[in-house]
This record gives C-alpha cells, sequence and structure tokens, in this order.
C-alpha cells in the first residue's frame, strides 16, 4: 500500500490533482473537504456546524476529520493506498494519522507540497466562488483569513514529516499538466524504492 498526501493551500489545486493521481496510480481519495461538503449538503448536525466554522475560515475540529478518516480507512479494506487531500492540517492530525495507518501495517509514502504565490490563490478562489456554490470562496476577507489560517496551522505539518524525509515541494502554478508531471515524477521515485 502506497499513502501519498497532497498538500498545499486552499486554492492550490490539490482537487484537480488529486483527480489525475487516482487514476493514474489507483489509490482511494480521502478528502476531509469532500467528506464535509456532504454532511453539509445533507444538513446533517455535523454539516451545519462544520459549514459555520468553515465560514469563519476556521479549521473543523481534530476529532471529527479523524473519526471521518478512520471510518473511510475501515471501509476500503482491499485499497493499493490512499491520497490524503487536506488532511492532516496540524501535528496532532500527523500523529494520528501515522497512528492509524501503522495500526493498519502502513505509512505515508511521501508528502507532496503544492507551491502557490497568494495572490494567485486569492484570484483562483474567487474564480472558484463564482461557480462552486462554495460560500468560502466568495469574500476575499474570507479567503485571506483561510491562506492565514494555513500558513499560521499547517505548514508545521510540512516540518514534522521532513523529519522523515518524506516532504517534496512541486510548483503549483503553471499547466494542470505541468504541475501533474512534476508530482509524478516524484511519486515515481518513491514507488521503486
Amino acid at each position: 500500500m502506497f499513502n501519498i498526501i497532497l498538500f498545499g493551500p486552499p486554492g492550490s489545486g490539490k482537487g484537480t490533482q488529486s483527480e489525475k493521481l487516482i487514476a493514474t496510480y489507483g489509490l482511494k481519495h480521502l478528502s476531509t473537504g469532500d467528506l464535509l461538503r456532504s454532511e453539509i449538503s445533507q444538513q446533517t448536525p455535523l454539516g451545519l456546524e462544520a459549514k459555520s466554522i468553515m465560514d469563519r475560515g476556521q479549521l473543523v475540529p481534530d476529532e471529527v476529520v479523524v473519526g471521518m478518516i478512520s471510518s473511510a480507512l475501515e471501509s476500503n479494506p482491499q485499497a493499493k493506498g490512499f491520497l490524503f487531500d487536506g488532511f492532516p492540517r496540524t501535528v496532532a492530525q500527523s500523529e494520528s494519522l501515522d497512528k492509524l495507518l501503522s495500526l493498519k501495517n502502513t505509512e505515508i509514502g511521501v508528502v507532496l507540497a503544492l507551491e502557490v504565490g497568494e495572490e494567485e490563490l486569492v484570484s483562483r478562489l474567487l474564480n472558484r466562488g463564482l461557480t462552486s456554490g462554495r460560500s468560502d470562496d466568495t469574500k476575499e476577507s474570507v479567503i485571506r483569513a483561510r491562506i492565514t489560517e494555513y500558513k499560521n496551522k499547517t505548514t508545521v505539518v510540512a516540518d514534522y514529516y521532513s523529519r522523515f524525509n518524506k516532504v517534496v515541494h512541486v510548483p503549483g502554478e503553471g499547466t494542470v499538466e505541468e504541475i501533474f508531471s512534476g508530482l509524478c515524477s516524484e511519486i515515481d521515485k518513491r514507488m521503486s524504492l
């Protein structure tokens, strides 16, 4: 089993690249954003709480996210590997994920960190907000709060996995195919080890 974390700020292209990586490598996609949006669209109590938190540009509490991931792993015992999109976002989540994967006799193979400048991120998210239906993509102040939250809290995840020599920074600006090629190159190096 080969597990990948695709890492990057909001608007960095994680969703687009995830689809391409899943198709190429036969991985199971685990996007906490998609799991949360599903709860929001179904207007479950968890979804309504998550929407309120997300609308303020804040992250959903760890215990909610970790519980969703654990259930998703248990629901897919035959997977070739998992691509984690938008998770983990904190050191505590990273440690919880590593413990969870260890119980299943696997680990994270590589952390791919997409690098995109802030003004490009704001532009991408405002454009996405025109058609996505996501309220957190429609206000520049909320977008900038999300980017700041990402920088303040989640870059420590890269530091955590760097201790295990698992982080690779990949340029996230350019054509979709150029970015994808850079990601595949890094995955292929590690899968052959």
